[in-house]
């Protein structure tokens, strides 16, 4: 629970009126944290663990000090402990990600360390018959993709063992099995979510895949699971053509529990979603990429195509029901998505090609897709679209900086100065340690090479821009930087400004209609007719 510190001005003017008169008092800070995306400028204090009856009751403050405590808290057996992860370091600005897992007993009131290294240690649980600890962390090498990998504590020794080294891939979640002896745990694979049970000692086993669909505005991976006693499965069951719903796994079999969408997919026409690889020119790489089809497509017609551009940049695409993208299908436009490199799901290697290195041969592998597409025969390539949010509408701003193959575009939640977002964000801390070699001031070359803004000379595009005005983590300042440099250079631009509104625009219903609307109206304004 947030637990308030008193904030003392330092400063107190003498003199105020008996009809107080005065403005309210300034605000003095002086936190590294003092905003976050969603949150906006954050009150004085710490989130703190506390016990209370579930009876109910007076809660009792457990934890103290000025360090955020939270997330997953997993309880011993007999109750007399628990434990959490926390970043309890002095340091926070040069070990922002360095958390630990403690254990708290109620009795004492006591913090024991449990473990001890450089790098984010999270989400304990004990198994059922309380000998091990599970969790999951990394080693931090400060890149700018680390995978998270599952570990597990004996109690009793002390000894460490890490099952999941030899995966390559991030665990997103994971469960103890009732006999102790295994985990099921969840993570992405070429852009789908698998759930394996794997072994404290042997070989692990990929129960189900086509876990996913948690994110309904864009193709997102991502997922839930949630496992019985007897080793039944609950999960998020994806696809591409409607929001997910619940499926159920036993004894190596598989159902849908729900059509909660049945009216949906009987009320609308739902474009058709195709998978291809394209073969990256840069270094021959393979990059997984979809179609999504108009209703009523026609191979022998031509069409316009939008490519959208994930955001992360270190997230992943997959095939999953994606509601704006299948909006702007439903008008007439074949929707390209893709992973490029520095997407997840395909291992450290191909997420890092990008580190200290965004934007870079990522765009020429979306232009190789762009090509692979138009090579299908059916996309007219007089008109050609491009928009993205986030990462995405930071390359769709590099992309008309270094091509004029498009006749329209929407960046949305840009980044476009590298130099001011990473003094301006609510991450600053981790963006400048990670995201770069070194901080803005002693490297400002590499922080202009990689900007947007630093190739608006070579727009010709017109360029939509649209940002919430509560954003924190790509502040409109961002947006306003190209609009206005765009403006300066006669270049047909629009800003739109969605109030209220926090990095994820779509989190709003109205506003996730709006979104696709607004990109729409855009390159139908844009598009030539017939």
């Amino acid at each position: 629970m947030f637990t308030p510190k008193k904030a003392v001005n330092p400063v107190q003017l003498p003199g105020k009126p008996e009809q107080n008169g005065w403005a309210k008092a300034p605000i003095y800070i002086d936190t590294m944290q003092y905003r976050a995306d969603g949150r906006g400028y954050l009150a004085s204090g710490y989130r703190q663990l506390y016990l209370m009856s579930a009876d109910g009751g007076t809660p009792i403050q457990l934890t103290q000090g000025e360090f955020e405590h939270g997330g997953k808290i997993s309880w011993q057996p007999d109750g007399k402990s628990f434990y959490f992860s926390a970043n309890r370091q002095d340091d926070k600005r040069a070990q922002a990600q360095n958390s630990e897992i403690y254990q708290l007993t109620l009795a004492e009131k006591q913090l024991k360390q449990i473990t001890d290294r450089f790098g984010p240690d999270h989400s304990p649980a004990l198994s059922p018959d309380g000998k091990w600890l599970a969790y999951l962390g990394y080693d931090d090498k400060k890149l700018a993709h680390q995978a998270d990998q599952l570990y597990v504590r004996n109690l009793a020794s002390g000894a460490v063992r890490g099952l999941t080294a030899d995966l390559d891939r991030s665990i997103d979640s994971f469960a103890w099995a009732a006999d102790s002896e295994q985990l099921y745990i969840q993570y992405d694979d070429a852009a789908e979510g698998k759930i394996a049970l794997q072994p404290l000692s042997g070989k692990r086993k990929v129960l189900l895949d086509q876990l996913g669909g948690s994110s309904y505005s864009r193709p997102y991976t991502g997922g839930s699971f949630s496992v019985s006693g007897n080793g039944a499965l609950a999960y998020t069951k994806m696809s591409a053509k409607a929001p997910a719903e619940l499926g159920y796994f036993r004894n190596g079999s598989t159902k849908q529990l729900t059509e909660l969408n049945k009216d949906l997919q009987l009320a609308r026409d739902i474009g058709d979603v195709e998978e291809f690889w394209v073969t990256s020119s840069v270094d021959q790489r393979k990059l997984q990429s979809w179609l999504i089809l108009p209703p009523n497509f026609d191979r022998s017609k031509k069409y316009p195509l939008i490519l959208e551009i994930h955001g992360g940049p270190h997230t992943a695409y997959g095939p999953v029901f994606a509601m704006e993208l299948q909006l702007m299908a439903a008008q007439g436009y074949v929707v390209l998505y893709s992973n490029p490199r520095g997407s997840t799901s395909y291992g450290m290697e191909f997420a890092n090609l990008i580190h200290h290195n965004f934007p870079s041969q990522d765009y020429n592998d979306l232009m190789d897709t762009v090509d692979a597409t138009i090579a299908k025969g059916f996309i007219d390539p007089e008109q050609l679209f491009v928009t993205g949010g986030s990462g995405g509408g930071l390359l769709t701003s590099w992309i008309v900086g270094h091509t004029n193959r498009f006749k329209a575009a929407v960046a949305v939640n840009p980044v476009i100065n590298w130099f001011s977002f990473v003094l301006n964000a609510d991450m600053y801390n981790y963006f400048s340690q990670y995201w770069f070699p070194a901080m803005p001031w002693e490297n400002p070359q590499h922080y202009l090479k990689h900007s947007p803004i630093s190739y608006v000379g070579n727009v010709k595009t017109p360029t939509m821009l649209m940002t919430g005005e509560s954003d924190h983590r790509t502040p409109i300042s961002e947006t306003e930087q190209f609009y206005q440099a765009l403006q300066l250079r006669g270049v047909e631009t629009a800003m739109v400004r969605i109030p209220g509104a926090s990095h994820g625009i779509h989190i709003r219903p109205s506003n996730m209609m709006a979104k696709p609307a607004y990109i729409t109206y855009w390159f139908n304004k844009h598009k030539s007719n017939g």
